[in-house]
């Protein structure tokens, strides 16, 4: 049988709460329910498929990645969006961060059997969102202010079995 995995950061509870207003907000005004499902997070690498028997490989795999690299603040600073007509986006910004891309290499270093460009954001709005109502959205979200921060002190490994879990974590530390 085959599952989904992926790699994230995710930020303490009190943000992924203040997030989720912005998605209700989004399903309330904008029909885009399919936000809700999941919980904030900045993806370090996308879900992908394997055979749940070949897990271990893919704990062995996360555990290897390089993570002797210091906690670091991530500042969430407003709102950016994707425009693609076919599949718009809506997300919480984060600023531009070099230690966030240098853990994006470390896990792209263990993690690189699939194309992936890393464009780190916080999706607030997508999947059933229609591009109307994104156009809509992202007049009222384009000027909206929201800033925030948090530490980055682990990495995340999670499974979908009908939502998605966290099966192993690592913590960024500097020896």
């Amino acid at each position: 049988m085959k599952k989904l995995y992926f790699i994230a950061i995710y930020p303490p509870q009190e943000i992924i709460e203040e997030v989720k207003v912005f998605k209700k907000d989004l399903a309330a005004n904008y029909g885009n329910s399919k936000a809700l499902k999941n919980d904030a997070h900045i993806t370090l690498f996308p879900p992908f498929s394997r055979e749940l028997e070949l897990e271990s490989d893919i704990h062995e795999a996360f555990q290897k990645i390089d993570t002797h690299i210091s906690p670091f603040e991530i500042f969430l600073n407003g709102f950016g969006s994707f425009g693609n007509p076919k599949n718009p986006v809506l997300f919480v910004q984060p600023e531009n961060n070099e230690q966030l891309k240098e853990l994006y290499f470390k896990v792209r270093e263990k993690f690189n059997f699939m194309k992936y460009t890393f464009n780190p954001h916080i999706t607030v709005g997508y999947r059933n969102l229609t591009y109307e109502n994104y156009l809509k959205a992202w007049e009222i979200y384009k000027d909206k202010e929201y800033k925030t921060k948090f530490l980055v002190d682990k990495i995340i490994l999670l499974r979908h079995d009908e939502k998605w879990i966290p099966i192993a974590e690592k913590k960024l530390t500097k020896d």
